[in-house]
C-alpha cells in the first residue's frame, strides 16, 4: 500500500515515483572510465553543483558546513544485476550490500566537500560523479548525527582498495 503523495515536486503515477531533479552536477569526469569508484579516490577533484534557480533559496546558510551529501541519478550505469561482483571483489555480493552503481532506482549517494558557494552554485571537492549528472537532493554532512563510531564494514572490512578491473560494469 502506497500512501498518497502530495510533495509539490514529486509525481505518483502508477505507483511510480517520478521526482524533478534540483540541479546539475557538472565534473572533470566525462566517462565511466574516467569516473573514480569513492570519493575518497577523487580527493583532488573539483566539481560544480548547479541548483536550478527556484531551488537556489534552499542554499541558505549551507556555507557553514564542511561536506555535503549529494543525492543523484546513475543514468550512466548499466544493467540492475542484485547480485554481482564489485569492484573491490571479485565475490558476487548484493547490491545492497555494495555501493555498485546499477542499483535498481539508480540513486547515488557522495559525500563531498563544500569549498564555497557562489550564488546557486556550489564548488566541491572530492567529486566522484559522471559530468552533467542530474542532481536529486542536498544534505549536511554533521558529525554528530551521522558519525557512527561503533559501525561495521561488512565483507568490504575485509577487502583492500584496487583499481577498477578492467571492463566490469
Amino acid at each position: 500500500m502506497f500512501r498518497n503523495c502530495c510533495h509539490p515536486k514529486v509525481t505518483l503515477i502508477n505507483n511510480q515515483i517520478i521526482i524533478k531533479p534540483i540541479g546539475v552536477i557538472h565534473t572533470p569526469f566525462k566517462s565511466k572510465d574516467e569516473c573514480p569508484i569513492q570519493p575518497l579516490y577523487a580527493a583532488e577533484a573539483i566539481g560544480r553543483i548547479e541548483v536550478f534557480a527556484e531551488f537556489a533559496d534552499g542554499l541558505k546558510d549551507i556555507q557553514g558546513f564542511s561536506h555535503i551529501f549529494l543525492l543523484y541519478h546513475l543514468d550512466g550505469a548499466g544493467k540492475v544485476e542484485l547480485v554481482r561482483p564489485t569492484f573491490l571483489d571479485d565475490e558476487p555480493h548484493g547490491v545492497f550490500a555494495s555501493r555498485h552503481p546499477c542499483r535498481p532506482n539508480g540513486i547515488g549517494l557522495s559525500v563531498v566537500r563544500l569549498k564555497q558557494r557562489e550564488g546557486n552554485v556550489l564548488i566541491v571537492e572530492g567529486i566522484d560523479v559522471l559530468d552533467d549528472t542530474m542532481l536529486l537532493d542536498i544534505k549536511p554532512y554533521v558529525a554528530r548525527f551521522d558519525r557512527i563510531e561503533s559501525s561495521s564494514e561488512g565483507w568490504i572490512g575485509k577487502t583492500q582498495w584496487r583499481p577498477e578491473p578492467k571492463g566490469r560494469e
